[in-house]
């Protein structure tokens, strides 16, 4: 199999570093350098090392705050391809613009399609963890590029068994209702759905179910993405108003815009734990093996090699 070369985006270093380290005694692997220059006037210059001939190039870039990234990730990737790249592959572990799946109103760009066709146009293949899929159902259905999705609910509901007695599983709306149930069956608990009303960006109502036959368990709310952190507040207080343990909030991504982490601890959560798929400030799901595996499956078609997979708990593909 060729050198697999990666590229750290500013910002990724050390998760690129880790998922080479996590290949190296199975592969070719070597980390190269990106640096990306920003001029005064708002344009960006990136600037790549040159890959080995017949490298098998992965930019590493999570697409939180997607705006002031995209641009330097496009050019790196045409850059890569035009100094000689077998191909290019992206692994972005959070994966940008896919809550705008409609014209919701008149007018507004349906954003997820816009941007599945810039990172179609540039990169073969891309590697994400748990898209927010809701009305588009598969990356397939919008992205041309192949894609495999890692699903963060095996770790997460180890996590949550490592961690949290007599647990009950908590989606904090209908969205979330299906990374509740994946994380519920896999450690072995209860689970509840309440029902949310969103009025604006930051005013949300949650009903809560009767709990009283779950009495005693720690309610465990999981929910894909924590932004806002308003669906997680709301559901927070009405937990606290039925006099339950002090709940846990586990998350695939974790955002964190503004005031959210300070507002969810307010509002009464004894501990907050979240996927590395971004940095963040709370406690930490590892999921680099899972990451390391995926790069694998993505360059071996590539390559035309087969090799053993790693003992990976977390991985699902994309039809």
């Amino acid at each position: 199999m060729s050198r697999i070369a990666f590229y750290p985006m500013p910002g990724n270093e050390a998760r690129a570093k880790g998922i080479a380290q996590a290949l190296s005694t199975r592969a070719d692997v070597g980390l190269g350098a990106c640096a990306v220059h920003h001029f005064p006037d708002g344009e960006s210059l990136a600037q790549i090392q040159p890959p080995e001939p017949g490298a098998q190039a992965v930019l590493v870039c999570t697409l939180n705050q997607p705006d002031a990234k995209t641009v330097p990730l496009l050019m790196a990737a045409a850059t890569l391809r035009d100094l000689g790249a077998a191909s290019v592959g992206l692994v972005a572990p959070y994966l940008a613009y896919m809550r705008q799946d409609k014209r919701f109103l008149p007018g507004q760009a349906i954003s997820a399609r816009v941007y599945a066709r810039w990172l179609s146009a540039h990169f073969d293949w891309l590697l994400t963890v748990d898209p927010h899929l809701h009305r588009i159902r598969a990356l397939p259905q919008i992205y041309t590029l192949r894609s495999r999705v890692l699903r963060a609910a095996p770790r997460m509901a180890a996590w949550i068994a490592a961690n949290v007695a007599n647990p009950l599983i908590v989606g904090p709306d209908g969205e979330s209702a299906q990374w509740a149930a994946d994380v519920a069956g896999r450690a072995g608990a209860p689970m509840v759905v309440l029902e949310k009303t969103r009025l604006g960006d930051k005013d949300v109502r949650v009903t809560v179910p009767d709990l009283r036959r779950h009495a005693g368990r720690t309610p465990v709310l999981i929910d894909d993405i924590i932004s806002s952190g308003r669906t997680l507040v709301a559901a927070l207080e009405r937990l606290r108003e039925a006099a339950t343990p002090p709940p846990v909030c586990v998350a695939v991504h974790g955002l964190f815009a503004g005031d959210a982490l300070a507002a969810i601890r307010e509002a009464g959560a004894a501990r907050v734990a979240c996927t590395d798929t971004v940095d963040h400030p709370v406690e930490a799901i590892d999921l680099t093996s899972d990451l390391a595996q995926g790069v694998l499956d993505m360059i071996l078609p590539v390559a035309g090699h087969g090799a053993p997979p790693f003992p990976s708990i977390g991985q699902g593909a994309e039809p």
